[in-house]
């Protein structure tokens, strides 16, 4: 039973972002760079789905490790969550800078470390933070920081400590209702600011 939950946890983190990237398409078009919005989604979802993947080569037990599929898992997190980023950025040079991080963050899991990878996520996260809150002014967006960064964090780092499975059920969902905030965000800001932002 609990394993089952524990894949449903899974499966839910893969499949809503993707629907959220399909039902994105052509749909935001007040935002600047609205393209990239599916692509944020979309990659968010493979994330997930290389998680998943790398959990199954841990018979579903959280370690925390390096691998392939868990470099893909990083990689995708940091190309969704810049896609997302520079989707309401007009400055090049803040675009080129998240694109620099992103790409930090990719390499950096190869080349040196996966803690450094991390560090190049929470910039990122910062620039994203910082720009949607500059472009759509919605309180909303602090349900991102909260359940994207600071819930995940918890329950990954009492996983990590205590080794009890049932933190590793929470992660997954509190990761989703932060995707979902993006998307409740953009549907709002379709209804309040209907022009090019």
């Amino acid at each position: 039973m609990f394993f089952i939950i524990l894949f449903l946890a899974h499966l839910q983190a893969i499949v809503f972002p993707i629907v959220f990237g399909f039902k994105s398409i052509n749909k935001f078009k007040n935002v600047k760079n609205y393209f990239l919005i599916p692509f944020g989604f979309g990659f968010l979802g493979l994330a997930s789905m290389f998680e998943t993947i790398d959990h199954t080569k841990t018979d579903w037990i959280y370690i925390d490790h390096s691998s392939l599929f868990n470099w893909l898992f990083y990689s995708f997190l940091a190309l969704g969550l810049t896609s997302l980023a520079i989707s309401v950025i007009k400055n090049k040079f803040l675009i080129g800078t998240n694109i620099f991080l992103c790409f930090g963050s990719i390499v950096s899991y190869l080349l040196i470390d996966k803690t450094i990878s991390l560090s190049f996520q929470v910039m990122i996260s910062i620039f994203l933070i910082i720009n949607w809150q500059r472009m759509f002014k919605d309180w909303l967006l602090i349900a991102y920081p909260i359940f994207g960064i600071i819930f995940t964090t918890f329950f990954g780092t009492n996983l990590s400590i205590t080794g009890d499975q049932i933190w590793h059920i929470f992660i997954g969902p509190s990761g989703t209702i932060s995707v979902l905030t993006f998307y409740l965000v953009l549907n709002r800001s379709k209804r309040k600011f209907p022009g090019i932002l």
